[in-house]
């Protein structure tokens, strides 16, 4: 295929709420821009973009998958992303590689929570944003007030810069075209699903009045802020149109402006409008301002989930690297997939310089060579193979020995490093166990895989119960990882219900005699300690102090009365459950000349520490999650009842346009099964993140409910 330049190409992710048609668009871009023989279904795994088998089978996207069009001259590079909420953290992701950001708004429902959450991910990052109106075949969507009372609505939440630079053609027979509000050209389509059919003709005598008024709208906003425009316009009552093209194209990429557009990806409609959009208005890679960079880190540092972030300009007085072809070659690895043929395939944006085909680069995060055979650029799941890619453009290198996600790669002496968005903590956990011992040989090595296509995902092995332990965004995300093992990997695992990390403290202070003493001839045991115990605020953990004087305990032994103190309350004393937040001191105590000894001690040490918790009135501890609820305001006074119901306390609440933003805190054991009860509540339109805040008490009747069905720790026999 033909090598394009950084100024012949477009890099755009396409984000939205989940079932706005985002995959099913970029199928029909594809398709116009005659990439594809035919235009690609999410329903039956033929789109571009919707080839993981998880993905098909459950409708909706969970990765972000890269996919491009060549377009009169320019390559356009789509990122396609998820759009339900367990997932905006693969949306964000979706945004360090690319320059432009087309927010998907579906015609039916307009803005939704998770439109907002990427809008608000792309402000943070400084990328434009272009909004796409979707699904405008739908008889619910178009009509004059429809569209009236959606463009209200975005100037509303993202304030009057939305403006239209297109109107829709909607008649009796349904969505016909669209006006071009720059040209003031009107475009009709035979809706036959290919994205060709289109006519130029006269703007609909119905809209004529609509159309320039919306074109003066443009006009005057685009001149704002350009005093040369503002001269012109005042001068001669408009902006000559390719002035009008310019100008608009800076506002674009100064994000001035966010022009809306209208379109069909099912039938095909508008789309080469769309394309034709993000040729002339889109900003190319090298007309960002250079990225922030830094001096690379340990690995270990380098290789945490998510690291720093990048914002794609950098701050005053920080490092850059300027996306130009003369700099020294660097490019970033922004995702990982594994394809059972070719293996591990790393993503990476072309941050600076020429990468050629089999060219040897340094890991600059890992020290390590690579050598990047088989460059390609990603249609999909197909590779398409590359003699070079140049500065801004997007590609893929499959084998890489070492190289993972968040790894900057380049030439040996002009080391830098780019860090990823940060990610946020995973929200529930479950215990997984294999099925037999074959699986459990499978299940490492498969799970770490897997990790290194999804940062989000935690493995781990309690050091409390000894069970591995799997973390993800929810329900939905942990149950895709176990059909991912089985499907891919060949290993069966049951998920258990999470637990609930319970703790135990302290609520009084008490003194505790720890005596033991043994002889069963030659040398015996003797220890003997006397200790204290107060409580410690919320997160205080443990400490132990030694007032010990005149030697009442020689000074060896004392460690030893401190690990049997922290080894008992490992283990609990309600209910299993670690005890913390508390002070032990020892004070007193004797000992015997020959039969001292640490483990005498130790064991000393335990029998005080059970004494103390006899009268220190011991509680139950139970993590307190902070909980961001967002759903239609419609539905606000039944979420705050449920939250009621689960023993939260709503903090505030937030109102942005027709959302509803609840903060709370609400206990982890209330909140496991949120996520499909809120789908219940709220018809699928709400959404949530949680995070761990704090431990407190618990109220004494969950408690007591806890403690019966709880093991409560055996005493051991003292030896």
């Amino acid at each position: 295929m033909k090598t394009y330049q950084g100024s012949e190409i477009r890099n755009v992710a396409v984000v939205g709420h989940a079932h706005s048609g985002k995959t099913t668009l970029i199928a029909a871009l594809l398709h116009a821009a005659k990439m594809t023989p035919t235009q690609g279904r999410v329903h039956d795994g033929t789109a571009a973009t919707a080839y993981d088998e998880e993905e098909v089978a459950r409708g909706t996207t969970m990765q972000n998958a890269v996919a491009f069009a060549e377009w009169q001259g320019v390559k356009v590079n789509f990122v396609d992303t998820p759009g339900f909420h367990m997932f905006c953290h693969e949306a964000r992701a979706a945004l360090l590689p690319v320059d432009a950001a087309a927010v998907i708004v579906n015609a039916q429902n307009g803005v939704e929570p998770v439109t907002e959450r990427v809008w608000k991910y792309a402000e943070e990052a400084n990328i434009p944003r272009i909004v796409v109106i979707n699904q405008m075949d739908h008889p619910k969507a178009g009509g004059s007030e429809g569209l009236s009372a959606l463009i209200d609505d975005l100037h509303e939440r993202w304030g009057r810069n939305c403006v239209p630079v297109q109107l829709p053609i909607v008649d009796a027979k349904g969505f016909q075209g669209v006006v071009d509000l720059v040209t003031m050209e009107a475009f009709y389509y035979t809706p036959n699903g290919d994205g060709h059919g289109k006519i130029t003709g006269e703007i609909p005598a119905s809209i004529a009045a609509q159309a320039k008024a919306a074109h003066e709208a443009l006009v005057e906003l685009v001149a704002e802020g350009k005093d040369e425009l503002m001269e012109e316009f005042f001068a001669e009552g408009t902006i000559p149109e390719q002035h009008l093209i310019t100008a608009l194209h800076e506002a674009i990429r100064e994000d001035r402006i966010f022009p809306v557009l209208f379109v069909s990806g099912e039938t095909n409609v508008a789309t080469d409008h769309l394309l034709d959009f993000f040729k002339v208005y889109a900003p190319a890679p090298i007309e960002r301002a250079p990225i922030a960079v830094h001096a690379p880190v340990a690995v270990a540092a380098a290789n945490g989930n998510g690291g720093g972030v990048a914002t794609g300009e950098a701050a005053p007085g920080a490092a850059t690297r300027a996306i130009s072809d003369s700099e020294p070659p660097a490019l970033l690895v922004f995702k990982t997939m594994t394809d059972p043929f070719a293996g591990r395939i790393s993503f990476f944006k072309v941050v600076s310089g020429v990468i050629k085909n089999d060219a040897t680069f340094e890991n600059y995060t890992r020290r390590s060579q690579e050598r990047l055979s088989h460059l390609s650029v990603m249609q999909g799941r197909k590779a398409v193979e590359v003699a070079e890619l140049h500065a801004g453009d997007i590609g893929a290198v499959a084998k890489l020995r070492d190289t993972l996600t968040g790894d900057t790669l380049g030439s040996k002496g002009s080391e830098i490093q780019i860090d990823l968005f940060p990610l946020p903590e995973p929200a529930m956990t479950y215990a997984i166990e294999p099925k037999s011992r074959a699986d459990e040989d499978k299940l490492a090595p498969a799970i770490h895989k897997l990790m290194e296509e999804d940062l989000l995902i935690r493995f781990y092995r309690d050091p409390q119960t000894n069970e591995f332990l799997i973390a993800g965004a929810g329900q939905p995300h942990i149950e895709t990882i176990v059909s991912r093992l089985k499907k891919r990997y060949h290993a069966e695992v049951t998920l258990k219900a999470p637990k609930v990390p319970y703790r135990e403290t302290i609520r009084g202070k008490a003194e505790g005699h720890g005596r033991h003493k043994k002889q069963s001839g030659g040398h015996g045991q003797f220890g003997d300690c006397k200790i204290r115990m107060e409580p410690l605020p919320r997160g205080g953990g443990f400490e132990f102090g030694n007032e010990i004087f005149g030697g009442a305990i020689p000074r060896q032994f004392v460690p030893a009365v401190e690990k049997g103190i922290v080894e008992t309350a490992a283990r609990g004393y309600l209910a299993g459950y670690p005890v913390v937040d508390f002070k032990a001191t020892v004070y007193d105590g004797s000992y015997h000349d020959v039969d001292s000894n640490e483990l005498s001690f130790k064991v000393a040490g335990r029998l005080a520490f059970k004494k103390c918790m006899e009268q220190a009135r011991p509680c139950l501890l139970e993590p307190i999650m902070k909980v961001e609820i967002e759903a239609p305001e419609e539905f606000a006074g039944s979420l705050m009842g449920d939250l009621n119901g689960r023993r939260g306390r709503v903090q505030g609440m937030d109102s942005r346009g027709k959302t509803t933003v609840i903060n709370a805190e609400v206990p982890m054991a209330e909140m496991l099964t949120y996520g499909t009860q809120l789908t219940s509540m709220t018809q699928g339109k709400g959404s949530y993140r949680m995070e761990m805040d704090h431990y407190d008490i618990v109220p004494q009747l969950v408690a007591d409910k806890i403690l019966a069905s709880a093991k409560r720790p055996v005493d051991e026999e003292e030896e």
